[in-house]
């Protein structure tokens, strides 16, 4: 009876559970769902007028969720390339140096991140995306005034105006912080504060806004003079930043013993990890360029991935046939000058041509650091020139090489875009964009140099330099170990 009794009761109990359950659920249906509009005993009119809302008020709704979603991704975009500064170059960079110049050298990258970010806030993005002429924004958006959080359509019609700031603030940030390479171990963290500033002004902005920015000489978007393809920064980021890096290390001089004084990397274990993170950072950099989370990105995602793939096989294999084996510092550096030379390609090219891309920009690279500069005898110190300025300029060509209307019709729809697609002049507007890249960055860095030498000196003391940057700039040492 008692057995009978439970079992009666347990039945009750399930019934009650899952009926509950059930009503809820219709409850919760009901209550988020879309109702149809109710047209019963209305006129034809209001019918209409019904149906127009619903259709309105879905729209809405579409585009609320993708704003959301494209500002979603370009947020994250945002923060992979600022993990590219630090901890990915700053890593990467910090373990080429030896070991008593790694916190000096890593507080390079980072000073970047604060000292760029207040000035991009004063005065740099009104500078490069500003309304201006076509060589340089103007003064309308300082102290980031009228930049909100509307969208402004010439540049990203679903995303704030605001999120686009940010984001290409990161971009401003990673800049000048890879020319640092070129001088490091020998540099004044004084002179190199007041140097970026003016580099970032006076040399920075005006690329931008040139290949970016609204009425700029070069823009391919906005109807340029010039258009030039750079989908994420091949001329704008690595082109100036190498250029300006070669003028840079020519100018200070040799570091103390070098050639014939070993200095090789502290730890490749760092660069190693640092190389890893600038390749994950990257996705943010040229996929996040599309500006949106639509296909577009996911064709400059896959293109990253195949030419950093690419390049870092290229540069291992000549490494490879040339010293006898395969060295990790050059795979890593391969990686990185894969990244850099489909930069301005991402956008615009399959995934078989960044293959292209990456190979021979890997072999390119490779040449320019291990020929090009014995032959010259520059003291570039960790190659920003030989993959940045080299791997940027190539990868800037070879974009107007290979560049494919069906995965961007920046042009129009069926009209071609690359050279080999049927528009050869592309490789000439690619090559005024180079030179116009490499114009700025000599003539404006060599008079920054000279002005900044003049008045707080370039070049640390020769025993400073011999103790080393962290002890001597910075009064600390990155490991207890160092002596």
């Amino acid at each position: 009876m008692r057995l009978s009794v439970a079992k009666v009761y347990l039945s009750l109990l399930f019934a009650l559970i899952v009926g509950g359950s059930v009503v809820g659920g219709t409850r919760m249906m009901a209550q988020t769902a879309t109702p149809a509009p109710t047209t019963a005993g209305m006129s034809q009119a209001d019918r209409i007028a019904a149906l127009e809302k619903q259709n309105a008020d879905n729209a809405a709704a579409i585009a609320a969720a993708q704003t959301a979603g494209d500002n979603a991704w370009m947020l994250v975009s945002a923060a992979l390339v600022l993990m590219m500064s630090g901890p990915g170059l700053a890593l990467f960079y910090g373990g080429l140096v030896r070991k008593k110049n790694i916190l000096g050298t890593m507080m390079q990258t980072f000073a970047m991140m604060a000292v760029i970010t207040v000035l991009w806030a004063l005065v740099t993005y009104s500078l490069a995306f500003g309304e201006g002429n076509a060589l340089i924004g103007g003064l309308h958006n300082v102290f980031l005034r009228g930049v909100g959080l509307a969208p402004d359509p010439k540049y990203a019609a679903t995303i704030p105006l605001q999120t686009f700031m940010v984001y290409q603030l990161m971009f401003a940030i990673i800049t000048p912080a890879l020319i640092t390479g070129a001088f490091a171990e020998r540099m004044k963290f004084s002179a190199m504060l007041v140097f970026m500033v003016l580099w970032a002004l006076f040399v920075y902005s005006p690329m931008a806004h040139m290949v970016w920015g609204k009425g700029g000489l070069l823009n391919a978007s906005l109807g340029g003079r010039f258009p030039t393809l750079d989908f994420a920064g091949g001329t704008v980021v690595h082109v100036t930043s190498g250029v300006s890096a070669l003028v840079t290390a020519i100018y200070l001089g040799k570091r103390i013993g070098y050639p014939k004084v070993p200095m090789p990397p502290h730890s490749v274990v760092l660069s190693f990890i640092g190389a890893c993170l600038l390749w994950v950072g990257w996705f943010g950099f040229n996929a996040g360029s599309a500006l949106s989370s639509g296909t577009l990105a996911t064709s400059a995602f896959v293109a990253t991935h195949c030419g950093a793939a690419a390049a870092a096989i290229g540069w291992s294999v000549a490494e490879w046939i040339r010293q006898g084996k395969p060295s990790a510092l050059g795979a890593i550096s391969g990686c990185v000058a894969g990244l850099v030379a489909i930069t301005p390609a991402a956008g615009f090219v399959t995934p078989m041509s960044a293959l292209w891309i990456g190979l021979i920009a890997g072999v390119f690279c490779y040449f320019m650091v291990v020929k090009v500069k014995t032959w010259f005898g520059y003291d570039d110190s960790l190659d920003a020139f030989g993959v940045h300025g080299a791997g940027g300029t190539m990868g800037a060509m070879l974009t107007g090489l290979f560049a494919s209307s069906a995965i961007n019709p920046i042009f129009g729809a069926g009209k071609a875009t690359g050279a080999l697609e049927g528009n050869p002049h592309q490789l000439l507007n690619q090559t005024v964009g180079v030179a116009i890249a490499w114009s700025l960055s000599i003539v404006g860095t060599l008079i920054i140099l000279f002005v900044v030498d003049k008045v707080v000196g370039l070049r640390v003391r020769e025993e400073d330099e011999r103790e080393g940057l962290d002890l001597s700039q910075h009064g600390e040492e990155g490991y207890d170990w160092a002596h």
